[in-house]
């Protein structure tokens, strides 16, 4: 994939957290991630090698002790990097809003404020501001919660607060052909969050299947997120019921568009493994 331009910080030192979800369970959203990166200049990502798990969902079930854990190692992993880009706004939301809660002093405050979601690192960098290439689908966009209310990326519905930037729908918006749907309910949940979907099983199948319905009426040939978790709950339920969507993670329409606008198949990104050169 051939560059649309440098972004003004060549030498930012950028690592990429991936999700377990991504890890285990669909590394090509990864790929894709380093598909955009390279596209848009970035030419060197590093991926350390030792990096877990966020602590999310010890956080949820309870296990304090485990989520300080992964935290302090969290720190030590990401310290040495101007930038942690994650593919995961409940990833985000976890390091921003609970690290320095679970690992006291500057070092833990510093990292968890130098940690990015994936379209809010791009939108912070100029990407919405150009041109990203064609994508010549019906999108509809799934908010993802943590994203939203907690990392305060975009408006939600019940406030009456001033608008705020969605970086998802400006990276979207910025893709030529693509038609970004209009959602009677624009960002209820998924039902997924977690052990939620496991504990409430039914009420989680249900909300899920009221996305699927809404997406639906509004015309979506593809369904997309900031967290494949989301994606993962959508794409189950769509299965057992009959429903006919596609659903990529943003940075898999990224790169798609972006390798429709070079002409060129796409190639993976110049990453270096462990940590900062």
């Amino acid at each position: 994939m051939g560059y649309l331009g440098r972004p003004e910080s060549l030498t930012m030192r950028i690592a990429l957290f991936i999700p377990c979800y991504v890890d285990q369970l669909k590394p090509e959203v990864g790929l894709a991630a380093l598909d955009v990166f390279d596209a848009l200049g970035f030419e060197t990502v590093s991926y350390p090698e030792d990096q877990t798990c966020c602590g999310q969902p010890f956080l949820t079930a309870g296990e304090v002790g485990r989520a300080k854990s992964l935290a302090r190692h969290y720190v030590e992993v990401f310290e040495g990097f101007d930038q942690i880009v994650t593919l995961s706004g409940s990833c985000a939301a976890t390091v921003r809003r609970q690290l320095p809660l679970l690992v006291s002093g500057s070092r833990a405050e510093d990292v968890a404020g130098r940690t990015r979601e994936f379209c809010e690192f791009l939108v912070e960098h100029g990407a919405a501001s150009r041109s990203l290439g064609r994508f010549p689908k019906r999108v509809g966009l799934h908010a993802s919660c943590h994203a939203l209310r907690d990392l305060r990326l975009g408006t939600p519905s019940e406030t009456r607060t001033p608008a705020r930037i969605d970086p998802a729908r400006s990276l979207l918006s910025s893709i030529g052909e693509l038609e970004l749907v209009d959602l009677v309910r624009r960002d209820e949940c998924c039902g997924f969050g977690g052990f939620f979907s496991v504990e409430e099983e039914a009420v989680s199948c249900r909300m899920g299947l009221d996305r699927l319905a809404d997406h639906q009426g509004a015309g979506a040939e593809v369904i997309t997120s900031m967290d494949i978790s989301c994606l993962f709950q959508l794409e189950g339920l769509a299965a057992r019921n009959g429903f006919d969507f596609r659903m990529m993670h943003i940075a898999e329409v990224l790169a798609s568009s972006l390798g429709n606008s070079t002409g060129n198949d796409t190639k993976k990104g110049n990453i270096l493994a462990n940590g900062p050169r």
